[in-house]
């Protein structure tokens, strides 16, 4: 057996504990750049409380995904303030903004230097600025992972900025900052977190230490997932939530992902659609096929058994078969309102153009057998309803 583990190099998890960020940032620099959501007025608090730290504070916000450009425009804007430190408080997009501003405000050269499939691929020289990742929505794990999904809207595709330098010096992860979190929201960024757990389960990349996060995780949102959905106040189901979204990220960084995110990133890139929908909207079909893969050409494969522990866990159920795993997870895409890929404006000439895309994206390696074209194709004009 061989495999390896890395993560942020300190995590903290709990109630409250955002009101550490300042402290901490001031223990790395004097300079500080806040990467924020579309509203930076809702972190006027810990901006005073970095500036009372004696810290100079400038505001980089990230409307959307982000993209190629507007990372552009965060390291100019950081290059400008002499930013020592970045902090990043929101949901994956605006950490993944602020990872790939912190890991290429040390390093020199175009955006696209660096980043996978749409551009020169190139290794991070140097040590990204001390970097602190501040989540405030339950699913991507971003804050415990080592690459950010960046758009590149004129080749209509998403590709990964990655290097073990990316990885936040500080994981701060406070549930009470998802608690006004809208349904919508909360479903798809819980079934993001869902997805990332069951695919780095039946990786095959998969090893002891990650599979104790996803046998951890999964029963967490089998349990929590409806109730913080119906009653986001409920502080039990959102500390769950956070806590599986934390180790579904802690999972897939060290033993990648499959056949939903294989496709979720070209069709992020082409379509304008929630990440977790699309990955929620998939990920039954995904299961299935997969399962009827393995079985008549892998018969062997350690999968089969994982997807049927899969479905025990979702079902709390300890007979419960791969199949019913499949009907449980179509069951709550269906309560928590997830809508087909149709919704997002797919068409059959695009079909093609996806299939070809996933079948070489980065996160079908991790993919327990190599699916023909044919079955990716049914995967997704199932996905698409």
């Amino acid at each position: 057996m061989s495999f390896e583990f890395a993560t942020a190099t300190r995590i903290i998890f709990g109630a409250g504990t955002v009101q550490q960020v300042a402290p901490a940032a001031r223990q790395w620099g004097s300079r500080v750049l806040l990467v924020t959501g579309h509203s930076p007025e809702r972190w006027n608090n810990l901006h005073g409380e970095i500036e009372g730290s004696g810290a100079h504070c400038s505001t980089f916000a990230v409307e959307g995904e982000p993209t190629v450009d507007l990372i552009a425009q965060g390291l100019q804007q950081a290059r400008a303030d002499k930013c020592e430190v970045v902090i990043a408080i929101g949901g994956g997009s605006v950490i993944d903004a602020g990872k790939a501003i912190a890991g290429l405000l040390t390093n020199s050269g175009e955006v696209l230097n660096y980043l996978e499939v749409v551009g020169k691929g190139q290794p991070l020289q140097n040590p990204a600025a001390p970097f602190i990742a501040v989540p405030t929505t339950a699913g991507t794990g971003s804050e415990v992972t080592r690459n950010a999904v960046l758009g590149a809207p004129a080749r209509k595709v998403k590709a990964s900025l990655r290097s073990p330098f990316l990885l936040p010096r500080l994981a701060v992860v406070d549930p009470e900052l998802t608690l006004n979190l809208p349904p919508s929201i909360t479903a798809q960024t819980g079934l993001d977190a869902l997805t990332q757990l069951v695919e780095a389960y039946v990786s095959i990349r998969s090893n002891p230490v990650t599979d104790g996060f996803c046998v951890q995780g999964v029963p967490l949102v089998a349990l929590s997932l409806r109730q913080a959905f119906h009653h986001g106040d409920d502080a039990a189901a959102r500390s769950d939530m956070s806590l599986a979204a934390l180790f579904s990220g802690l999972a897939l960084a060290n033993a990648g992902l499959g056949v939903i995110h294989g496709f979720a990133a070209p069709f992020g890139g082409m379509f304008d659609a929630p990440h977790g929908a699309v990955c929620a909207a998939i990920l039954p079909y995904g299961m299935e096929i997969n399962l009827r893969a393995l079985r008549a050409r892998a018969p062997e494969s350690t999968a089969l058994g994982r997807y049927q522990e899969v479905a025990r866990m979702l079902t709390c159920r300890p007979d419960a078969a791969a199949e019913d795993g499949i009907a449980w997870l179509r069951g709550i895409c269906s309560q928590l309102e997830i809508h087909p890929l149709r919704a997002y404006g797919i068409a059959d000439h695009d079909v093609p153009t996806l299939i070809a895309e996933a079948a070489k994206a980065s996160s079908m390696k991790g993919n327990p057998l190599v699916l023909t074209p044919e079955e990716l194709e049914e995967i997704l004009r199932r996905a698409i309803g």
